[in-house]
Order: C-alpha cells, then structure tokens, then sequence
C-alpha cells in the first residue's frame, strides 16, 4: 500500500491565479508559506520559511480563486506530483507542487474579502422556503 497525502496550514504568497485550460476546466495556481520555528544550539530563536507551490481543479479552483487572498492563512490537503519539462536552455527542470482536494479557508470572516454576508434570517413563519435559504448563501 502506497500512501501519497499532505496536510498544510499556511499563508499564502500572493493572489491566486485562476485560469481556464483549453478543456474549459478551472485551474487555480497560488504558493503558500509554511514557518517552522526554533531555537538553535545557542538558543537563539530562528525561523524557517517553506514555500510550497498549490494547484486546486474544478469547482475548488473556483473557490480558491474567489476567496483567497495574499496572506491569508489557509488550510490544504492534497497530494505530491512532481512534473519535468525542459527550460529555454534544454535543461531539464522539476516541479513539485500539491495538487489540493481540500481547502479550508482560517482566521476571521472578516480577513476574506471584507467579510461575509451576514446570514439571512428565517422567515417568520418558521417555513425554510429554499428561495429564501439555501446554499447559494454559503460563500464556499
């Protein structure tokens, strides 16, 4: 058995980039920081900053691309895939990045794109009237 799973909480870099491929299909790219933090023989305090490259598909490449932002700390749960392709030169180059099929977006409502709408309220007579709740309220 073969386990291939990675779990990051970071923030991100800068704005994700969402495109659409030539199929139609949504492909957001972003990188996030991951710092690890400790003291060194000295026991002096250091950091340790790791980027980490994120690609997300389909209808999470929608939401990643809506909903996060440059420096907002982000939960994701992927996979590894390493792809090569040759540079300008003919040098072989590599690529590892995380595929993502999970986002969690964390911190407070109001760090993602001034906040969320507030929910509505039910309706007085107690009714759950899809028209008036339903899940074109959630934001992801």
């Amino acid at each position: 058995m073969a386990i291939n799973k990675v779990i990051l909480v970071g923030n991100l870099g800068k704005d994700p980039e969402l495109i659409k491929v030539p199929s139609g299909t949504s492909l957001c790219k972003f990188s996030i920081a991951t710092t690890e933090r400790f003291k060194n023989r000295q026991g002096e305090q250091q950091e340790k900053t790791e980027w980490h490259n994120i690609i997300a598909w389909g209808g999470l490449a929608e939401t990643c691309g809506k909903w996060l932002h440059k420096g907002k700390q982000v939960y994701i749960e992927g996979k590894l895939q390493t792809t090569s392709y040759e540079d300008d030169n003919g040098t072989r180059r590599y690529r590892t990045e995380v595929v993502a099929n999970t986002m969690q977006m964390l911190g407070r409502a109001a760090d993602y794109d001034g906040g969320y709408e507030k929910p509505r309220q039910l309706p007085q007579s107690g009714t759950t009237d899809s028209d008036d709740w339903g899940m074109d309220d959630v934001p992801f």
